[in-house]
């Protein structure tokens, strides 16, 4: 008799762990942040491959005696200073944020996105 006590008090704590688990996926939107983060990561390698193989070369293109904006730099002594690679990661952040930007305006405005400000 005590052994089919403790299976129930045992299936009991599982459904609560299950139970407790899914509220916690609910409540934080673990999942929808999840997909988020891994769509985030897809969109980063595509606008930096976009700024690296299309803006940055154009840029080098307009900026005399460059070419390559990402080799741009300054040389003093032995030391080089590569400012060109700073301005492409530059660019390359400003573009993901005015993605981010701008997919942020569209899910807040279909209301799939609550505004942090508006509460």
């Amino acid at each position: 008799m005590s052994h089919d006590i403790d299976m129930a008090e045992n299936a009991d704590a599982k459904k609560s762990f299950i139970k407790e688990f899914m509220e916690f996926l609910q409540k934080f939107s673990i999942i929808g942040l999840a997909i988020a983060f891994v769509i985030g990561q897809a969109a980063s390698k595509l606008v930096t491959a976009f700024v690296t193989d299309i803006i940055t070369p154009l840029i080098g293109l307009l900026t005399p005696n460059v070419g390559d904006l990402n080799k741009a730099g300054l040389t003093v002594g032995t030391s080089t200073f590569s400012y060109g690679d700073l301005i492409s990661n530059v660019i390359n952040f400003l573009v993901i944020a005015l993605v981010v930007f701008l997919a942020y305006k569209q899910l807040s405005k279909f209301g799939l996105m609550k505004d942090p400000v508006k509460g």
